[in-house]
């Protein structure tokens, strides 16, 4: 489903070339559940980052279904983006003012969704993701596990096939990180999805699939 060919990526800093990613290939088949691995700096979000078309690689392919998606510009990417990944970092990046019905029916509303369906879609995320209590409440009265969880859905309104989560537990307790592990479990379960997590967390990892090991821009193991 996803193959990476011969990626690179490179930034000049002052008078020297910085190798960010070199000669990563990469295979992930349909459905599965992939932890990517490695210490801080090894390039692991940054590949992330290009996965999910949102940087462009100095050199190399990424194909989704044999489309190479860096042969598409400008809103051709952007569509593309919006119908195929969804994505959770870290910190959730949620809008503060809105709610969180608000918060998971804004990449709906942003793709032209009529009103009438981004609502009900944003309501079953958020009740399928245990919130149905907390619809209209803002971020700023959510736990952070609740603000994950926000995240998660609005990663998922717009049914995307591949689920990309950078560090999704990384600022959580571990009682909380061990919920919404099993909270992506059971989605990659219930929606079919393909599922590429960056993580330091080894328990997290150790349950899924397969780990890809990151070290000095290169895939290890």
């Amino acid at each position: 489903m996803i193959e990476v060919s011969n990626l690179c990526k490179s930034f000049i800093n002052g008078t020297r070339r910085v190798d960010v990613l070199s000669q990563v290939d990469l295979r992930i088949d349909m459905g599965e559940r992939v932890a990517v691995v490695g210490a801080s700096g090894a390039g692991k979000s940054s590949l992330m980052h290009i996965l999910g078309g949102l940087d462009r690689p100095t050199s190399g392919d990424v194909r989704y279904d044999g489309q190479d998606i860096f042969s598409l510009r400008g809103a051709e990417l952007d569509g593309f983006r919006n119908r195929t990944l969804g994505f959770v970092f870290q910190f959730h990046q949620l809008l503060p003012e809105f709610s969180a019905l608000e918060n998971v029916m804004m990449p709906a509303l942003i793709a032209r969704w009529p009103r009438s369906k981004a609502e009900p879609a944003a309501r079953e995320l958020l009740c399928e993701v245990g919130l149905e209590p907390r619809l209209s409440h803002k971020p700023g009265e959510l736990s952070g596990g609740e603000q994950q969880r926000v995240a998660i859905a609005r990663a998922l309104v717009m049914s995307p096939r591949v689920l990309l989560a950078d560090e999704p537990t990384g600022n959580l307790d571990s009682g909380t990180s061990d919920s919404i592990y099993r909270l992506l479990t059971r989605l990659h379960g219930t929606r079919g999805l393909t599922l590429i997590i960056v993580t330091h967390d080894t328990r997290l990892a150790a349950g899924l699939d397969r780990i890809v090991h990151m070290a000095d821009g290169r895939i290890v193991g």
